[in-house]
């Protein structure tokens, strides 16, 4: 079995040692997280180590950080144990969790499937209980799909709402940072502290809500376009009988849309970033990643502006459905983790079916949090709950409502 964690050669520090020098002097009061081990995607610049983004060539050519992301000293501060760095996609430009210079982590669910990614390491850590809280980022998909494929709850916050300082960025209009948890109050303790709404106080107490305050719109062709679509219309019929208001969103899904518009504005912040990395180290990356960064190249300035016209349309979209509903419904991914051996231009497919579900909060900003609800022949897949723009603690209090009322 592949660890979640980068080497301790890579490292080039005990967990321990690291967790000591970085918590030392933290005098923050209350210890929400007290005792809870943290493990953190290889994207994170803690200082003092090697940031390696998941390619050896990014390793040696960039020096070793001299400050530490701040959600980190955030979550230390609070009580976690730092205990180690994870494994990454490349950059984390993939949503396989696939590393072929670092190994790719074993999915402890379903071993013969891929652990999804690029938060991979994060989320198998937490899966195998080496972890309690996975810290990750999520520009596609990152954190939303890993949290899919091994069971876990996972949140992407809304754009902005978390800070993104001393990290490796990919896109960054679209880069958030979240985690994933196996446990939901877990999730919702760490993310409670994490997110800011920038116009709301530095507080984490919000108004509490009821059942009866919520009404819930079903995107029908989103679900109906996954493989486990019976298992949601399922869970659906039991909601219908709590004091929720549900109704049916006139949203069609467009088959590639959604996917197309954000890879086209994704890839050109890709390229603006590291273009010139590339261009100047011609580094050894995997070979459908490599594909994918040689067409981020050959992006023009027209399918630019025509991919943010498309953008904006959909975001005066996404504003009407928040008119009538406080939350929308839609699956996670396609459903289960493809298998480890799905051949390339398999994965090719897939990888559009699956942006163009997790492009839907991708564009607009919105937040999103992964319901681990089902299993297929043991294999995990789940649905989301998204809501409007900085509505992430609402929504929090919300997926937390449906806990306790065992939906």
């Amino acid at each position: 079995m592949t660890s979640p964690f980068v080497t301790q050669a890579l490292a080039h520090e005990n967990p321990d040692d690291t967790h000591t020098r970085l918590s030392a002097g933290s005098n923050m009061s209350v210890q929400a997280l007290l005792g809870k081990r943290l493990a953190v995607k290889d994207l994170f610049h803690i200082a003092g180590l090697p940031t390696s983004a998941g390619n050896p060539d990014w390793l040696k050519s960039h020096p070793i950080p001299l400050s530490t992301h701040s959600n980190i000293m955030q979550l230390l501060a609070l009580g976690a144990r730092y205990v180690g760095k994870t494994i990454t996609d490349e950059l984390a430009y993939s949503l396989n969790g696939q590393n072929i210079h670092y190994g790719t982590p074993t999915n402890p669910v379903v071993p013969e499937h891929l652990p999804g990614g690029s938060s991979s390491g994060s989320a198998v850590a937490v899966a195998l209980d080496e972890a309690d809280i996975g810290l990750g980022t999520d520009t596609g998909g990152s954190i939303r799909v890993p949290a899919s494929y091994n069971g876990l709850f996972g949140m992407r916050p809304s754009h902005g709402a978390v800070a993104c300082d001393n990290m490796v960025a990919l896109a960054p209009s679209f880069d958030t940072v979240g985690v994933m948890t196996r446990d939901l109050s877990a999730l919702i303790t760490t993310m409670t502290h994490l997110c800011k709404h920038p116009a709301e106080p530095q507080t984490t107490e919000h108004k509490n809500i009821d059942l009866a305050d919520i009404k819930l719109g079903v995107l029908h062709d989103f679900i109906n376009s996954a493989s486990h679509s019976t298992y949601i219309h399922a869970w659906l019929a039991e909601l219908r009988k709590t004091a929720i208001d549900i109704s049916s969103l006139d949203f069609p899904l467009d088959p590639t849309l959604l996917s197309d518009v954000f890879k086209v504005l994704q890839g050109a912040e890709i390229w603006q970033q590291h273009g010139d990395w590339i261009e100047t180290h011609s580094p050894h990356i995997a070979s459908d990643i490599q594909t994918r960064l040689d067409w981020c190249s050959t992006i023009s300035a027209a399918q630019i502006e025509d991919a943010l016209n498309k953008q904006q349309q959909f975001k005066v979209k996404v504003a009407n459905i928040f008119d009538e509903v406080d939350f929308v419904v839609l699956p996670t991914t396609p459903g289960i983790a493809p298998l480890l051996n799905a051949p390339e231009e398999e994965l090719v497919v897939y990888r559009n079916t699956l942006l163009n579900l997790t492009a839907f909060a991708g564009l607009a900003g919105l937040p999103q949090i992964h319901l681990p609800k089902f299993k297929i022949n043991g294999a995990p897949c789940g649905l989301s709950i998204v809501g409007p723009k900085y509505s992430d603690h609402k929504l929090m209090q919300f997926a937390s409502l449906l806990d306790r009322n065992g939906l």
